[in-house]
C-alpha cells in the first residue's frame, strides 16, 4: 500500500470505489475482496477508495480496523488505499483512533449530518489530522455544504487533500460552487464523484483532475480509456469507450446506484460480494435477472478489450 501521495496522484488513475465483499455470515471475504482487486489492478487501476458503494458510513467501528488491516493486506504495494470517515462527529473521534499509526495518507470524509457548523467541523478535521497524520477528502454532495473559504484554509493548513465533488446540477448549467471551490483549492485537487458519465463535463469544462466511479469495478482497462482520453481533450474517443457503460448505468438510476454495483459484480461472474450491509437490502430476484445480463456483457466488453490490448503497456491505451 502505498503511504506516500500528493495530488497529481489524483490523475494517475480512475479512483476506483468498489463494494465490499462478505461472505454469507457477514464475514470479510478475502478470497472475493481479492479476486476483484487484483481485477482492477490488472487492468491498471491503482486508487482504491472505500465509500459509498462499500457503504462504509455502516462500517460497525468494531470491525473497522479488522476489514481496513485485511485489505491493506490484499492490495499491491503502489496501490493508494483510502479508507473513509464520518460520517458524524462520534464516528469521527473513534476512527482517528483506529487510522493512527496505520499510515493512511488520506481518507474520504463522508458528508457529515447535522446538527454541525461550519466551523465546528473545521476544528473536527483539524483534530483528525492533529491526531493520525491523515489528510481529508472531503465528499461534497449539496450546494455550499462547506464554504470556499474554509475549504482554501485547511488546504493551506495541510489538513485538507482535496474534494470528491458529486453536487448534481441541469445539464449545461454553470457550477458557481464547483467555480468557488477551484478557485479556493486547484483544479487539480479535486476530482468528479459521479462515475464516468458526469466525469466528461467536469474534466473538459472544468479541468477537474480525474474522476471517481462504480463501473470501474468491472471494467477497469474501459475505464481508464475514458479518463487517457479525457486527459487528452478527446470527447468523441472518451463517449466511445463509454457506451459499453451505459445499460448498466441505467439501472443503476432506475434502481439504486450502490446496490446494483453491489449485485453486478458477483451476478458477472467476477467475485460474489455476498450480503448487503444494513441499513440497505439485497436486489429483488426480478431486479437481479435484470441485472446480471446486462453485467456480464460490461465484462465481457472487458475481456474484449484485454485481449485486444494484450502486450500494450496500460498508460498508453486510449
Amino acid at each position: 500500500m502505498r503511504k506516500s501521495v500528493t495530488p497529481a496522484d489524483l490523475a494517475r488513475s480512475v479512483v476506483a470505489v468498489p463494494p465490499l465483499a462478505r461472505s454469507a455470515d457477514g464475514a470479510f471475504d478475502m478470497a472475493a475482496n481479492k479476486a476483484l482487486i487484483e481485477h482492477m489492478e490488472q487492468g491498471g487501476v491503482d486508487t482504491l477508495l472505500y465509500g459509498g458503494n462499500a457503504l462504509a458510513q455502516h462500517w460497525p467501528i468494531s470491525k473497522t480496523a479488522e476489514w481496513l488491516d485485511a485489505l491493506e493486506s490484499l492490495v499491491a504495494e503502489d496501490t493508494w488505499l483510502m479508507p473513509s470517515v464520518g460520517c458524524d462527529g462520534g464516528k469521527l473521534v473513534d476512527q482517528a483512533e483506529i487510522l493512527a499509526g496505520r499510515g493512511y495518507p488520506v481518507a474520504l470524509l463522508l458528508p457529515m449530518v447535522p446538527p454541525r457548523t461550519d466551523a465546528g467541523s473545521a476544528e473536527a478535521l483539524r483534530r483528525f489530522h492533529g491526531e493520525t497524520g491523515t489528510q481529508l477528502m472531503a465528499y461534497i454532495k449539496t450546494d455550499g455544504y462547506m464554504p470556499a473559504a474554509d475549504l482554501e484554509q485547511l488546504a493551506a493548513e495541510g489538513v485538507l487533500f482535496g474534494v470528491k465533488y458529486a453536487v448534481p446540477r441541469t445539464d449545461g448549467a454553470r457550477d458557481a460552487y464547483l467555480d468557488a471551490i477551484i478557485s479556493a483549492i486547484g483544479a487539480e485537487r479535486i476530482i468528479s464523484g459521479f462515475g464516468e458519465p458526469p466525469a466528461l463535463a467536469h474534466m473538459l469544462d472544468y479541468g477537474l483532475a480525474g474522476f471517481t466511479a462504480g463501473c470501474v469495478c468491472l471494467a477497469p482497462r474501459i475505464s481508464m480509456r475514458i479518463l487517457h482520453a479525457l486527459q487528452a481533450g478527446d470527447r468523441q474517443a472518451a463517449e466511445a469507450a463509454l457506451q459499453a457503460m451505459l445499460p448498466l448505468e441505467a439501472l443503476r438510476s432506475e434502481i439504486n446506484e450502490i446496490r446494483v454495483l453491489h449485485e453486478a459484480i458477483g451476478l458477472s461472474g467476477l467475485a460474489e460480494c455476498g450480503p448487503v450491509l444494513a441499513l440497505s437490502s439485497d436486489l429483488s430476484e426480478e431486479e437481479r435477472a435484470r441485472v446480471a445480463p446486462v453485467a456480464q456483457a460490461l465484462l465481457d466488453a472487458e475481456r474484449a478489450l484485454e485481449h485486444e490490448t494484450a502486450g500494450t503497456p496500460l498508460s498508453s491505451v486510449t
